[in-house]
């Protein structure tokens, strides 16, 4: 059985992981779903696992569970870039969906 690598850092939505070649940005929102395929995100231009979810009108998409980062190309710095634009994205969006009605 294979062990789980190791948590770098973590945020509300994502969760950097590091393997021996790879820094892993896992999207947290995005837990349970499985796994359909790994090819290259046309956005970040690395390999990633990606699920499928469907619309309302049962109109299937890919999306992207979690990126590799191989070691020799980013630093955690840099995957971090990517990882706090997915953090603001989401609050964005929670916020627009979920607003605080405590005013």
């Amino acid at each position: 059985m294979s062990q789980e690598p190791p948590i770098l850092k973590k945020g509300a939505f994502y969760l950097i992981k590091e393997t021996q070649d790879s820094l892993i940005l896992e999207d947290r929102t995005k837990r349970g779903l499985t796994v359909r395929e790994q090819s290259v995100d046309e956005n970040l231009q690395v390999s990633a696992d990606k699920g499928m979810i469907h619309d309302m009108d049962g109109i299937g998409h890919w999306v992207p569970i979690r990126w590799y980062f191989q070691k020799k190309d980013y630093d955690l710095q840099k995957v971090l870039v990517h990882a706090e634009k997915m953090e603001k994205k989401y609050t964005e969006m929670r916020e627009l969906t979920c607003p605080d009605d405590s005013d």
